[in-house]
């Protein structure tokens, strides 16, 4: 992925009142070197981060990205972002993207450098990927173990899950075991056998007419498309529901998608191996409503 437009953002204090922070931000040029080598997101992962999809130029959920970062923060202990300072850090960010097809803005909010006195942030833009195949053609899944039981979340918050942090490798790493099993992409399971999230989307099951998605209670990122989808489905009459799922859920499901910010909805053709009815002309229906303008 190569970057098209960089910005430093030097962080504002949550109740900082100003309206134009646009001298807080510094345009950078994104292929040279940027950062210290003392910070602590390169060095710990010690840091929080959103990717925002753009379409046409128009940066998609933007306001739901910005309260999730700020939740990432609490649980992190970060500093509260300023949310308006960056708003119009997207807004910038999106001026540079692509102004035809799709694009990725990413906001990332670091515990900045080791000892050092603020933390550091900065905004990246870029051309997305082509996803046309997995939303067109669907992708394969496996289940792996999470390693640890659905109560853990609760039991454990310095285990920092629900929030989107940049300690990625658990992630990455559960996809290279997905492709080593033959397959596309994962789906977690804890210990105690209940179903959790891929690792960079939502799972969304349909169950004798309903769409069910696990409940948070798990230690799940909430995903901004899996909320906007079932707002989606609600406006069409669809009934829409969070609920704790146990393995068994997979093999009834007559229906079943990842959903993420850039790949939007890819249909799961098969899970374990077994195959999953596909519904071809309602995940296009997914994915043109993904696809339309939302703040």
């Amino acid at each position: 992925m190569t970057l098209r437009f960089a910005l430093v953002i030097d962080p504002a204090a949550a109740d900082d009142p100003r309206t134009d922070f646009a001298g807080s931000f510094r345009v950078i040029d994104p292929s040279a070197p940027a950062l210290s080598v003392g910070e602590l997101s390169t060095q710990r992962g010690d840091g929080i981060f959103e990717s925002i999809a753009v379409v046409d130029g128009h940066a998609q959920e933007t306001e739901a990205h910005l309260e999730r970062l700020a939740h990432s923060a609490r649980i992190c202990d970060l500093a509260a972002p300023n949310l308006a300072q960056w708003r119009q850090a997207v807004a910038v960010a999106a001026a540079h993207a692509p102004g035809e097809g799709e694009g990725v803005i990413k906001l990332i909010l670091s515990r900045g450098v080791e000892h050092g006195p603020a933390p550091t942030a900065w905004v990246t833009v870029a051309p997305a990927a082509d996803n046309t195949a997995a939303r067109e053609q669907g992708i394969r899944v496996v289940t792996l173990d999470r390693g640890y039981g659905i109560a853990t979340p609760a039991a454990a918050p310095w285990l920092l899950l629900g929030a989107k942090t940049l300690s990625y490798a658990v992630n990455m790493a559960a996809l290279r075991e997905a492709r080593r099993r033959g397959a596309d992409d994962a789906i977690f399971v804890t210990s105690d056998g209940f179903v959790l999230e891929a690792p960079t989307a939502s799972l969304i099951l349909r169950i004798q007419g309903r769409f069910l998605t696990p409940a948070p209670n798990g230690g799940i990122l909430h995903g901004t498309t899996q909320l906007s989808l079932f707002s989606h489905l609600e406006e069409q009459g669809y009934e829409t529901a969070y609920a704790m799922l146990d393995v068994s859920a997979l093999q009834e499901a007559d229906a079943a998608w990842l959903v993420s910010s850039v790949r939007l909805a890819a249909p799961i053709t098969a899970i374990d191996g077994v195959a999953v009815p596909v519904d071809a002309p309602l995940t296009a229906s997914f994915n043109r409503y993904l696809l339309s303008p939302r703040d």
